[in-house]
C-alpha cells in the first residue's frame, strides 16, 4: 500500500512538471488565436502608415528645387562653422541645415520665417512649403525627410535600446525583431507602452497573446514611444537557483525510487 502511494507521488510530480511545461510553452507563443478571420477583421480598418507625422521635437532636412536654381539657393543653406574658436573665418560643409520643430510647432525657414508644421504629415508639410514658395519661385519642388524618428524598448529583450523608424512606419513585431525578440523571462501579456500625445503622457498595456493587438491603435508605433517588457515571476529565480531546484527534484525522485524498491523487496 505504501509503495502504491509513493509511486503515485512520483507520477504526480512528473505530471505536474509536464503540465507546467506545456503551459509555459503556450505563454511563450505570440498570437495564439490568430487566423484568417483575424486578418479579415483587421483589414476592415487597416490603413498602412507610410507618411510620418511631424511633431514637436522632430528634426527635418528640407531641400528646395526650382526652374531657376540660383533663385532657390537662399532656401538651401549650407552648414557653416568657424574654423577655430574665436576665429572670424567660416567653413561651409557640403550638407544642408536641419530644422528643429520648436515647442510651438514651428520651424524657422529661410526668407519665409516661422512656419507651423507640427501635427501635419510629411507630405502636408511639403505641400504647404511649396504653396508658400510659389509666390517667390517658379515651379518650386520641396523634398522633406524626418531624420530623428525613433522609439525605445526596455526590459526583457535581447537588445534593449533606441531604434529608428524607417520609411515612416514601425510596428510592435518589427520593433521586437530589431531588439532580438523577448527573452524567455519577458511577460508576453503585459507590455507597457508610453506615448506622449498633445503634451500629455499616455500609458497602455498590450497583450501579445491576443489577436486584438492587430486592431490596436498602438500597433503602429509613433516617434518617441517607449515600450517596456516587464519580467515574469521566473526571472526571480536565477540560474543558480534553477540548478538547485532541479537537483532537489532529482534527489526527491531518486529517494522515492529507493523507497519503492526497498518496500517491494521486503514484501
Amino acid at each position: 500500500m505504501r509503495a502504491k502511494k509513493v509511486s503515485f507521488f512520483v507520477f504526480l510530480m512528473a505530471a505536474v512538471f509536464i503540465f507546467s511545461s506545456c503551459i509555459t510553452r503556450k505563454k511563450l507563443t505570440y498570437f495564439n488565436n490568430v487566423d484568417q478571420s483575424t486578418a479579415d477583421s483587421v483589414n476592415l480598418t487597416y490603413e498602412p502608415i507610410v507618411d510620418p507625422w511631424v511633431q514637436v521635437g522632430s528634426v527635418l532636412t528640407i531641400t528646395v528645387w526650382a526652374l531657376d536654381m540660383d533663385a532657390a539657393a537662399p532656401y538651401n543653406l549650407p552648414v557653416m562653422t568657424y574654423l577655430a574658436p574665436g576665429s572670424s573665418q567660416i567653413s561651409t560643409v557640403n550638407s544642408l541645415q536641419t530644422f528643429l520643430v520648436d515647442e510651438e510647432g514651428m520651424i524657422d525657414f529661410p526668407l519665409l520665417g516661422k512656419v507651423e508644421v507640427a501635427g501635419l504629415r510629411r507630405t502636408e508639410v511639403k505641400a504647404k512649403l511649396e504653396e508658400l514658395l510659389s509666390s517667390q519661385l517658379k515651379a518650386p519642388l520641396v523634398n522633406i525627410n524626418v531624420i530623428n524618428q525613433s522609439v525605445t524598448i526596455l526590459g526583457e529583450v535581447a537588445r534593449p535600446g533606441r531604434y529608428s523608424i524607417v520609411n515612416g512606419r514601425l510596428t510592435i513585431p518589427e520593433l521586437l525583431a530589431n531588439a532580438g525578440d523577448l527573452t524567455p523571462y519577458g511577460k508576453r501579456n503585459n507590455l507597457l507602452l508610453t506615448r506622449e500625445k498633445d503634451g500629455k503622457l499616455e500609458f497602455v498595456r498590450l497583450n501579445l497573446n491576443e489577436d486584438e493587438i492587430f486592431n490596436s491603435p498602438y500597433f503602429f508605433l509613433m516617434p518617441n514611444d517607449v515600450l517596456y517588457v516587464s519580467p515574469n515571476s521566473v526571472r526571480a529565480i536565477n540560474s543558480q537557483n534553477v540548478s538547485l531546484w532541479l537537483s532537489m527534484v532529482s534527489t526527491v525522485a531518486s529517494a522515492a525510487t529507493v523507497i519503492v524498491t526497498v518496500i517491494n523487496a521486503t514484501k
